[in-house]
């Protein structure tokens, strides 16, 4: 698998969340590989964005957001559960997209013991906090280089269209409206369609 590069992620933060749709999400933690085809991001920015944690400018939290691209920002929200996003846009510039849900490829057992056997495998990585969990991702996993491996994104292993749609973003209170959600139209990964 070839691991997308600096390059890919110090790019426009709407453009790299919409290309990281088909991409390859990588774990390999303690001899447990799990990997997840990317199928819905948002994207956050910076002052310019009243929802980005980099609205305000640089604080201790948030400082990871403004470079270099390519780094893990995670993040515990609402007291229950972590939000995994990757760091866009040159140094100095805020942005991150969030991955919001994962079709399982590897590792499935290890992501239902993660989750419990009893979610079907649709759920197991179907929004952001559940993707986590199904990944054993925590804040451990924060401001790790993912352009080199055990922890990375790769090109998508097949060749084709990738249909991507747009939609407002979810699970927000300000700026909601703003078309910055994509995910991979008809994949019943998808957390809403």
């Amino acid at each position: 698998m070839k691991i997308l590069d600096r390059a890919f992620f110090g790019r426009n933060t709407q453009i790299v969340a919409a290309e990281l749709i088909g991409k390859i999400l990588v774990l390999n933690q303690g001899g447990s590989l799990v990997s997840g085809k990317i199928v819905e991001t948002e994207a956050y920015f910076g002052a310019d964005d009243p929802a980005s944690h980099a609205f305000r400018g640089v604080t201790p939290r948030n400082r990871v957001m403004f470079g270099p691209a390519g780094v893990s920002y995670v993040y515990f929200t609402y007291g229950n559960h972590h939000c995994l996003n990757i760091v866009t846009e040159a140094d100095g510039v805020a942005g991150a997209v969030l991955l919001r849900a994962l079709e399982p490829l590897s590792g499935l057992s290890i992501m239902k013991k993660r989750r419990g056997a009893k979610h079907q495998t649709t759920a197991l990585a179907n929004g952001p906090g559940k993707l986590t969990q199904a990944f054993g991702i925590t804040r451990d996993h924060s401001e790790i280089d993912m352009t080199r491996g055990p922890f990375f994104v790769a090109e998508k292993a097949e060749e084709g269209f990738v249909h991507v749609q747009t939609a407002k973003r979810i699970g927000i209170s300000a700026a909601q409206h703003l078309p910055y959600r994509f995910y991979l139209r008809g994949n019943p990964f998808v957390s809403v369609q």
